[in-house]
């Protein structure tokens, strides 16, 4: 049995890959057939885009015993923030970046806009698939 999210998407795997829904799945086929005829270049999955990076404090330490400094200790304060695009790839000299999604309401829905916004600001537009 195949396991499904809160949004009722069916995992999918094509060519030995998972895919976290049907959509996002046939959207895949779609591209690599695109990729073959020659109409897209470099098709990538799961790009990784770092938003804001994680941030850190250092704090000094010093030996109990002897009151000697000892290596500074570098603490993260925030966690990094990213952005996982679906589909990356060229078409006509540009760059696309491609969210394929499905069910546009509610907290996930809310936090893509966001980044979609954060990723805007970086100079990079998603296309909502």
């Amino acid at each position: 049995m195949r396991s499904r999210s809160k949004y009722h998407s069916r995992k999918t795997t094509v060519d030995g890959i998972e895919f976290d829904s049907k959509k996002e799945a046939n959207r895949y086929r779609e591209l690599v057939l695109l990729e073959r005829a020659g109409l897209i270049q470099n098709l990538q999955r799961q790009v990784k885009f770092v938003l804001i990076p994680a941030q850190y404090e250092i704090l000094e330490r010093y030996s109990e015993k002897t009151g000697k400094k000892l290596k500074d200790k570098k603490v993260t304060i925030e966690q990094e923030c990213s952005y996982i695009a679906d589909f990356t790839y060229h078409k006509d000299g540009k760059y696309i970046i491609e969210d394929v999604k499905g069910y546009k309401k509610g907290g996930a829905y809310a936090v893509f806009t966001i980044k979609r916004k954060l990723m805007l600001l970086n100079g990079y537009k998603i296309t909502e698939v």
